[in-house]
Parts: structure tokens; C-alpha cells; sequence
């Protein structure tokens, strides 16, 4: 019959139900937002060739995620709107649960779960397994066209609005020679951005160095920089 899962066993079982499959994995989540230990685990499905299907459905992925992403032949990444269900499958096992893919709730938050074994409950594992094959057949598979979810380049498509002496993220990066990602990653370890709630923010520190937040009509927020900062 079906397991109550607390916050640290939710976490347990998943980090399990990662590493037991054999023949395939499906991960859905709303957010996508890997921790290392995720990123380990999911490598080694993947030298193993086992298929592992993510499902997100939160705003975009980030450039982390992306760059990962990319390396990872077995792992297939499709986009759901209105996503909201929490699902996590392999051959055996089901999680139905409140922990997204997420690392501030699998640290953080105070989660709930139910575990679900094929072998005890194969009548609720199949409508689980059924309801989740349905949300990929609905979700549109990002893999082939990554690039298109970056965020950073878009900055450099900025509307005319004369001569900046301020460079774009992806323009300093590339004037340091650096990934726009790598660059995201100084610039909030530095202090002068943070991550929160799926976005970056500019913060007082930022400011004081000259930092700032554009708003595009066409692209959205983006963020500039004075030419010879250096993070």
C-alpha cells in the first residue's frame, strides 16, 4: 500500500528512485532548478543510456541548467504550461508529492509525499504512470532548440535609445572572455546580483557600482553594466 513521505524521507526516496531505474525515469516538475547531488545522479543515468524524461513549467530554464543540459544525450527536457503537478517515476516506483526539482525546497521547505510500488499498488502506479506519459505527450520537448530559452542573449537585441557607455551581461561577458552564465554566476556570488524566487535582482551593492535594471518593451528586464566593472 501507498507511504506517507515526510520532508527528509520524500528526499530520500527520490534520491533512491534516481538511482534504482533501469529502464526509464520521468521527472515533473514546475521548477527546474538542479542541486549537485540531482546533477550526479541524473549523470549517471545518463551514461548508463537510461531514458530519462524532465518535465518543467516555470518560466525559463536557467543558463546553469542549459549548459548542463546540452552534455546529457539520454535526457530529454520538454515545457508544460500550467504545470503545477509534482511526479517522479521510474519502473518500480511513484512520488506524488509537494517537493519540486528545486533546490531551495529540497533544503528549505517543509514538504509532504506519498510513495507508490508498482509491485503493491500496480493499479494506482498505472493511472500515476498513465496521467504522467499524458503530460509529456502535452508538454513541447526543449531539447533540439536549447538555445532558444537562454535568457542573457537576449540582451544584446536592446531597443535604440543612443550610445550606452554601459555594456549588456552578455557583452561584458564576452568582453571578459567568459560564458554569459559563468558571468551571472561572479555577479551573484559578488554580491552585486541575487537569485531568488526564479529571478535576478539587482541589489544595493549592484547599484552602488553602477548596475541597472532596463526594462524592454519588446524583450523585458535586463541588466547593465558600466563598462570596466569587473566582478
Amino acid at each position: 500500500m501507498a507511504k506517507f513521505l515526510n520532508t527528509s524521507a520524500t528526499n530520500y526516496f527520490l534520491e533512491e528512485l534516481i538511482k534504482d531505474a533501469k529502464d526509464r525515469l520521468i521527472l515533473i516538475s514546475p521548477f527546474l532548478k538542479l542541486n549537485d547531488r540531482m546533477k550526479e545522479l541524473l549523470a549517471d543515468k545518463n551514461r548508463l543510456k537510461i531514458d530519462v524524461r524532465i518535465v518543467y513549467g516555470k518560466s525559463e530554464l536557467q543558463p546553469e541548467e542549459i549548459n548542463w543540459l546540452k552534455e546529457l544525450t539520454y535526457i530529454r527536457t520538454s515545457f508544460c504550461k500550467n504545470l503545477h503537478a509534482k511526479c517522479y517515476l521510474n519502473e518500480d516506483l511513484c512520488i506524488i508529492t509537494s517537493l519540486n526539482l528545486y533546490e531551495f525546497s529540497q533544503v528549505n521547505n517543509n514538504e509532504m509525499g506519498v510513495l507508490i510500488r508498482r509491485a503493491e499498488d500496480a493499479e494506482l502506479y498505472k493511472d500515476a504512470y498513465e496521467e504522467a506519459q499524458r503530460i509529456i505527450r502535452i508538454s513541447d520537448e526543449v531539447r533540439i532548440s536549447l538555445e532558444r530559452v537562454v535568457v542573457e542573449p537576449i540582451e544584446d537585441k536592446l531597443e535604440p535609445d543612443g550610445k550606452l557607455d554601459k555594456l549588456t551581461t552578455s557583452k561584458l561577458a564576452q568582453k571578459l572572455g567568459i560564458k554569459t552564465s559563468q558571468l551571472m554566476e561572479k555577479l551573484i556570488s559578488s554580491g552585486v546580483l541575487e537569485f531568488k524566487e526564479e529571478k535576478h535582482y539587482l541589489t544595493p551593492k549592484g547599484k552602488e557600482i553602477g548596475g541597472e535594471l532596463r526594462m524592454g518593451s519588446k524583450y523585458g528586464p535586463y541588466f547593465l553594466w558600466p563598462e570596466g566593472f569587473r566582478p
